[in-house]
């Protein structure tokens, strides 16, 4: 994304928890912060993506009680997590009483659309100029904006996302599962299933990682369980059933508490292949 930003034209400056992840951006021009602060200092538009609402708050230096302590006043701040929506309104909040423009605004897309500025963005603000201002950064990293309205319905929009996502990646882990299970040939099959119907970005993306046993991440099931976790809990909040969701809730957990929180999110074969 900072790689995309820089090529539209953009002054970027980066700050991650992890240094060395910023080793190759500067050789681009691109600009290396010390500390979240310095980012804040040097940009007016300020995206934040990072894996949950914890590191928001660490980010902002955002207290319980939702006092902001980073210096966002006159800022536009791009909130690019997947977090529940109730937490975003309070964080809306938080950005307003500390003078900062606040757009909520998840992607839809894992490591590959990142990296060829095809992610989908799902925007929403209090109010439609606060996205127009960053609309030319969305189009640097992505290939659609979906205005979804006021906050939250974009991080609610990613939910159900989300939901059809998660799904997918199990639906074609369990499909692959049964198929060698019943004496299928997998590469066949999913050959097959690549020439069908239900043939999609994800389907292909996958195919050669199940037929490999390549579990590195693309979209790792740390962040798998967490965003299915935020779907079933908002489901439950606003009285909606999703039994197929909550299973899969239960399925991703049994992977974390197996270790598999770096694995992709086809790594839940291995816990298919578990049995019980």
């Amino acid at each position: 994304m900072a790689k995309n930003l820089k090529k539209a034209g953009h002054s970027v400056t980066v700050y991650n928890r992890t240094p060395a992840r910023c080793d190759v951006l500067r050789p681009l021009g691109i600009e290396v912060a010390d500390t979240p602060g310095q980012v804040f200092e040097a940009a007016e538009a300020v995206i934040i993506m990072v894996p949950s609402h914890l590191e928001v708050d660490q980010v902002l230096e955002r207290s319980p009680e939702g006092a902001i302590a980073a210096p966002v006043t006159g800022r536009t701040i791009v909130l690019m997590a997947t977090v529940a929506p109730a937490y975003s309104t309070a964080l809306g909040a938080s950005l307003a009483a500390a003078g900062a423009r606040y757009v909520e605004a998840p992607v839809s897309g894992s490591r590959l659309p990142a990296e060829t500025a095809q992610l989908v963005i799902l925007a929403s603000a209090a109010e439609q100029a606060h996205i127009d201002h960053v609309q030319p950064l969305f189009d640097a990293i992505g290939k659609k904006t979906v205005r979804c309205g006021p906050v939250p319905m974009a991080m609610r929009m990613k939910l159900a996302n989300q939901l059809l996502l998660i799904a997918c990646f199990e639906a074609i882990s369990e499909a692959t599962h049964f198929a060698a299970g019943i004496g299928l040939d997998v590469q066949q099959f999913l050959e097959m299933a690549q020439a069908g119907p239900l043939a999609n970005d994800v389907l292909r993306s996958k195919v050669a990682k199940l037929v490999s046993n390549d579990f590195a991440q693309q979209a790792p099931i740390r962040h798998v369980a967490k965003d299915i976790g935020l779907v079933c809990d908002e489901a439950e909040q606003r009285g909606v059933w999703l039994p197929i969701a909550t299973a899969n809730r239960s399925l991703f957990a049994e992977a974390m508490q197996a270790g598999q929180s770096q694995d992709d999110a086809i790594g839940i074969i291995k816990i298919l292949r578990r049995g019980r």
